[in-house]
């Protein structure tokens, strides 16, 4: 499935407009434990080999994918999308920084803060490499006043991108994090638990 042009970060490389013969597409949720898992075997080992042996084949691409059973799933992808918005080109450095906080969000550790008091915690994450907190905050921040037309649900800056997310997920049919598509296909023999070694294998074999 196609990206966007506003979400142009959820790409692993920037291609510069190139064609690439195959997609492999991520789907992956920041408070989830195995989705953490895979994320930081593929960005820590795998997306270098990528970028020095596939970069003209293979494009990635990062499938923000929230998880409604983790309250805090929503916040999360909802800092991701701000990111998008201020930073583009930081998206995958400010996931992998997420991912590593990842327990700070978990259920336990948001139960007793309010929603706009974890959106600060998530801005502190996007701002500890070098992204604009404060910009960022600004697009998350939930007003506590009603709007002019009364309306309680207001929503915040990036309500509209994330449910493009959420629908494009829906479309087809993803339900487990992480979940991992390549070329349209569901690949169901990639799972958490592949090793470095595993995805050089997988590559190899795949991407010609």
């Amino acid at each position: 499935m196609a990206i966007p042009p506003k979400f142009a970060g959820h790409k692993l490389l920037d291609a510069s407009g190139q064609q690439t013969h195959h997609t492999l597409e991520l789907y992956l949720d920041y408070v989830c434990p195995f989705s953490a898992k895979m994320f930081n075997t593929f960005y820590g080992f795998i997306r270098p080999i990528i970028a020095e042996n596939y970069s003209t084949k293979l494009q990635v691409i990062f499938r923000q994918h929230i998880q409604p059973w983790h309250p805090s799933s929503t916040l999360t992808h909802e800092a991701g999308a701000a990111v998008l918005k201020v930073a583009p080109e930081k998206f995958w450095e400010f996931s992998a920084v997420l991912f590593k906080h990842q327990k700070d969000f978990f259920d336990v550790s948001v139960v007793n803060e309010t929603r706009n008091k974890t959106y600060e915690r998530l801005a502190k994450v996007a701002g500890s490499i070098g992204i604009n907190e404060l910009e960022v905050l600004r697009l998350l921040t939930i007003s506590e006043k009603a709007s002019d037309d009364a309306q309680l649900n207001t929503g915040n800056g990036v309500t509209n991108d994330i449910k493009l997310m959420v629908k494009s997920n829906r479309m087809v049919g993803v339900h487990v994090s992480p979940t991992v598509y390549f070329n349209g296909i569901e690949e169901p023999g990639i799972s958490s638990s592949f090793t470095a070694t595993q995805w050089e294998q997988w590559l190899n074999k795949n991407v010609t």
